[in-house]
């Protein structure tokens, strides 16, 4: 049995890794931190915090029901190359050392928050969607995206959201709709991989996964009220100190 204190620590944890994720990505800097501070093992805290939050990925998504109208085949298409990356970042993470990933996940956080800042210009120089179809650029990255997220998830939705920002011509909003589409398809994978694979402790998916579904609708609410600048700002400052946090670590 889990403490009733320790219980609260980590509803809280997911009901805050819920908000972040919905709103830039970087909820697992808060949940992951709270179960090594509980004591779990890293590579247990990794696999089980995967699996948690997953229900806030579906929360982000169901509270963009309204954005992601009239783009769900984009959102398909691009969700089926997440997911062929994520299920190489989840073998990568279960059957390969990743000491050299580690240290290189800093500067892709760092990286994919500057693009991010620089996204207007980088969408003007090198182009984006015409029509309804998007740039081929955009699969690579988002199977780059789906390989990193499933690997470690911190900065996940930074990462998505700047490699979609710089190739879809499209509202912020709307963008950041078929990113959380993307994150909640590269966590099913990773979901069904570490719970086969993995070392999941369930005691503790069972407290963070509802708190971090709650977090998931009231995030993408709070990001709908937001202005495509403010949004673009909040996820740079959320990405740029999870990097600041994993270069710490």
């Amino acid at each position: 049995m889990i403490p009733l204190g320790d219980v609260a620590f980590l509803a809280c944890a997911g009901l805050l890794a819920g908000v972040v994720n919905a709103l830039a990505g970087g909820g697992t800097l808060v949940s992951f931190p709270a179960l090594l501070a509980l004591g779990y093992p890293s590579l247990t805290a990794s696999v089980t915090n995967a699996v948690a939050l997953w229900p806030g990925y579906l929360g982000g998504v169901l509270g963009y029901r309204g954005e992601l109208s009239g783009q769900r085949r984009r959102a398909a298409g691009l969700s089926a190359v997440a997911m062929l990356g994520a299920v190489a970042g989840s073998a990568l993470l279960l059957f390969t050392p990743h000491n050299l990933f580690d240290s290189l996940v800093p500067w892709l956080v760092a990286f994919a928050s500057l693009a991010l800042l620089a996204q207007p210009w980088l969408r003007a120089r090198f182009g984006g969607e015409t029509g309804r179809r998007p740039d081929r650029l955009v699969f690579v990255g988002v199977f780059l995206g789906g390989c990193y997220g499933a690997y470690f998830n911190g900065g996940m939705g930074v990462l998505l959201l700047a490699v979609l920002g710089m190739f879809l011509h499209d509202n912020l909003q709307r963008v950041n709709a078929v990113r959380a589409a993307l994150a909640l398809a590269i966590s099913t994978v990773s979901v069904v991989a570490f719970s086969l694979f993995g070392a999941v402790r369930w005691e503790a998916v069972a407290i963070i996964a509802p708190a971090s579904l709650v977090g998931g609708l009231l995030g993408s609410r709070l990001a709908r009220l937001m202005s495509p600048k403010v949004l673009r700002g909040v996820v740079v400052i959320f990405g740029l100190g999870v990097a600041m946090a994993l270069a710490l670590h």
